[in-house]
């Protein structure tokens, strides 16, 4: 058998041992044991060497001895992801089990597979007219199991309770925590409760750029005709709302009183301060000159590198501009230029369809990775389908990553198919199955993420191109990251980039002395739609494929959404924001972060948002699995 061995090996163009045949004997013999304790022939040990050779991308066709190691270890994870597939009710055990089995704490306790309450916490009824903030169960075993297990994650596979709420957001705008009843419902009583749902309608406003775009051919003037043209236009609609004059040029020495307009930029490499503000002024009103801004008088503020904003003051020097008044809210052209009655009538004439379209939705949201960080199984992801089978919403929304690029076994090549047939066979062929099941009143909506290993890596980015079968193209739908779409007339927004991350790394803020802190996160996401764009943050950090000759236009908000959709790494949420609360009524928004459907090793979270007609009657559910 050895002889075999030899003979497949040099059939595929391999030589063992060199001229050495004390070595070469050495190591068929290992070889031949590999053979018999994995029941392997000849021809199989060989396929499974190329793909080792290949994936760790070997030097020469000599297999040395120093080799065996690394493939004995390939054989290993081949046979244990083979007994996985066969043995579905199998568990292989790892050393994140033993270590929960060496533990002194019993997993049965209370509160064991429970997120560690956080610091702050609300009473079950208080009110969230203008914000809404996670809420956790009040389980005095979790804090304390928290400081003894630190960070420790349940794995996938061993969960109890597989969706768990961890708050609401009611009707009357109150995140409370579900009652025990309420959490114990059975599955035969949730699916009593679902009714017959009717298809919805989706219209696309905005999904650029289109797929199969050129990128990476950026220029340095498509980045300064980027930044230009939001200065320019932003100063444009400032002028237009009639509020402010036209913008002066704001580095002129001048005593009186000047409105101007531009962009906040950091003098230095560091991160910005207060005494690091430069205000960068357009080329038709300063040139693209810089001025230093003195923010001394002003008592409420919040800035960030990129962020364009409106100021009044005065420059006694022609070096120092000292700011009197900021406006960072962007005044949107519609609402500058036309009346109330008239919006409704634009609005009207826009809506072509002769049927009354009620603004009711029922919808399940979530973002990627579907799969835990120990295999590629997608168990997640099926446990959420598995959900949604039996709530049967209208609209199934799933952003990236689908193939996520920080997955351990993606990192390390670790696989065995490409990406694109990872995707093809354990996400797509999942959706395609659920929604044959539930028939064609379900809508799926793909988003990608840069994170996505099997898609362009660039930033805004297209839409997946599928070439799905024609009887369900109607169902399952593409959309660019960013993109605006709107279902039963419900507007959403939707950015896969992890901007709110981003933005709190690089945000300065002042608040009156006195004043209690108000919730940041909430003020960040009210940043993104009164900058008008889906990153508004100039420069981007290291890492992120900003191409600003697609970024022009694909990056803008016309208009304010019902629902903002901005997936991240911070804690989940789901708030209720206003962009100007000064104004007699308000704009109110949906904003949230479904976080991550798998975090490491454990499940993570998703959100269902039953929307009715406006956020006053709105409910949603932040639910772990």
């Amino acid at each position: 058998m050895e002889e075999e061995i030899r003979a497949e090996f040099e059939s595929s163009g391999f030589s063992i041992g060199g001229a050495d045949p004390g070595a070469a004997a050495e190591i068929l013999s290992t070889l031949l044991t590999y053979c018999i304790n994995y029941k392997m022939s000849p021809a199989d040990l060989v396929s499974n060497w190329e793909v080792y050779y290949l994936n760790r991308q070997l030097n020469g066709l000599k297999l040395e001895s120093s080799y065996l190691d690394g493939f004995l270890s390939h054989l290993q994870n081949e046979v244990k992801d083979r007994i996985i597939k066969e043995e579905t009710s199998l568990h292989i055990y790892s050393s994140n089990d033993v270590d929960m089995l060496l533990s002194s704490t019993h997993t049965d306790e209370e509160g064991f597979l429970d997120t560690p309450s956080t610091k702050q916490e609300k009473p079950n009824g208080e009110s969230c007219n203008s914000e809404l903030t996670p809420l956790t169960t009040d389980r005095p075993s979790s804090s304390r199991l928290a400081k003894t297990n630190g960070d420790r994650i349940t794995p996938f596979s061993q969960r109890v309770n597989k969706f768990t709420q961890q708050y609401v957001l009611n009707s009357d705008n109150v995140a409370s925590v579900p009652s025990k009843d309420e959490i114990e419902s059975t599955e035969d009583e949730v699916i009593r409760r679902v009714q017959p749902s009717k298809r919805c309608t989706l219209q696309v406003q905005h999904s650029q750029p289109e797929p199969g775009c050129r990128f990476m051919y950026d220029r340095i003037e498509d980045r300064f005709n980027y930044l230009e043209d939001r200065i320019r236009r932003s100063g444009s609609l400032f002028s237009a709302s009639g509020l402010c004059g036209e913008p002066a040029d704001a580095t002129l020495a001048s005593e009186e009183s000047m409105f101007s307009v531009g962009m906040v930029i950091c003098d230095g490499e560091g991160h910005l301060n207060e005494k690091s503000i430069l205000l960068q002024g357009s080329v038709e009103h300063s040139r693209g000159q810089r001025v230093r801004l003195d923010l001394k008088d002003v008592d409420r503020f919040s800035l960030f590198p990129g962020q364009v904003v409106g100021i009044q003051g005065h420059n006694p020097s022609g070096h120092c501009f000292v700011v009197s008044k900021l406006n960072d809210s962007i005044p949107n052209f519609v609402d500058a230029q036309l009346p109330r009655a008239k919006k409704q009538a634009v609005d009207s004439e826009g809506n072509q369809s002769s049927d009354v379209v009620s603004r009711v939705l029922s919808s399940v949201i979530a973002a990627g990775p579907y799969t835990t960080s120990d295999n590629l199984l997608f168990e997640p992801l099926q446990e959420l389908i598995s959900y949604a089978s039996r709530k049967q919403p209208q609209l199934l929304i799933l952003m990236g990553p689908f193939i996520d690029s920080d997955h351990p076994e993606i990192k390390k090549g670790a696989v065995d198919q490409s990406f694109q047939d990872i995707f093809l066979f354990e996400i797509l062929r999942k959706l395609q199955d659920f929604t044959q099941y539930l028939g064609h009143n379900v809508r799926v909506i793909l988003i990608p993420s840069v994170r996505d290993a099997h898609h362009d890596f660039v930033f805004p980015q297209p839409a997946f191109d599928l070439n799905l079968p024609e009887d369900i193209t109607h169902q399952i739908t593409c959309l660019a990251n960013p993109s605006l779409f709107s279902c039963n007339e419900i507007h959403f927004g939707c950015c896969t980039m992890d901007i709110l991350k981003h933005l709190s790394g690089e945000e300065i803020s002042r608040k009156p002395p006195g004043e209690k802190h108000g919730d940041r996160i909430g003020r960040i996401c009210t940043h993104i739609l009164k900058q008008q764009s889906y990153y508004p943050l100039y420069p981007p950090p290291a890492g992120v494929p900003l191409d600003f000759s697609l970024a022009n236009g694909a990056l803008e908000i016309a208009s304010a959404p019902d629902v903002l959709l901005l997936p991240s790494d911070l804690a989940p949420f789901v708030k209720v924001l206003s962009l100007d609360e000064s104004s007699e009524e308000p704009k109110r928004f949906i904003c949230m972060n479904p976080g991550r459907l798998a975090k490491g090793i454990g499940g993570g979270t998703f959100v269902e948002l039953n929307y009715n007609e406006d956020t006053d009657k709105t409910s949603a559910s932040l639910i772990r699995i």
